[in-house]
């Protein structure tokens, strides 16, 4: 799975970016993925619905099928879940993307670039995280690591398109 990270403090406008990120390369024919991860922890399952009950009798995995949506859930205690490659259990469902773009997850092993603004008080994580690629800015900011211009939508699709392509 080629995937590029899109990190950054709340409210640095990671989800905006990926957003227009998608519809630019859906647009341009790319197959693109995209997986939301957080450290907050929340039911993502119904309670009461069939699969909740599937997995409180002690199901590890439960799917649920639809005809217009597809859906599999993990419990967070088992070992595939807790492991530092749980990304790879989620490869075979995301095998037909070009691009898996990932909102969050600063400590994964994987290619990171930081969506940072003045606006948010905080120093970018680029001055402490030496994992991250680039910081996507339209601020002045002193980092040791490439800025790209946050405005220029196609040119920034272009350098995460080429980080996804390094990816062997």
């Amino acid at each position: 799975m080629k995937r590029v990270h899109i990190v950054g403090r709340k409210n640095s406008g990671k989800t905006t970016l990926i957003v227009e990120l998608v519809r630019l390369l859906s647009e341009q024919g790319y197959r693109v993925g995209t997986i939301k991860h957080t450290h907050h922890s929340h039911e993502l399952d119904a309670p009461g619905k069939d699969s909740h009950q599937h997995r409180q009798a002690g199901s590890s995995v439960v799917g649920i099928l639809s005809p217009g949506m597809t859906a599999v859930f993990q419990a967070a205690d088992d070992p595939v879940s807790r492991d530092a490659s749980r990304y790879d259990s989620l490869a075979p469902m995301f095998a037909g993307c070009d691009l898996v773009l990932v909102e969050g997850d600063l400590q994964t092993d994987a290619v990171k670039i930081e969506v940072w603004r003045a606006g948010i008080s905080e120093a970018p994580y680029a001055t402490v995280a030496p994992a991250i690629t680039a910081v996507v800015t339209d601020d002045s900011i002193d980092v040791r690591i490439p800025t790209w211009t946050r405005t220029n939508i196609e040119s920034l699709a272009e350098k995460v398109l080429s980080l996804a392509k390094s990816q062997t």
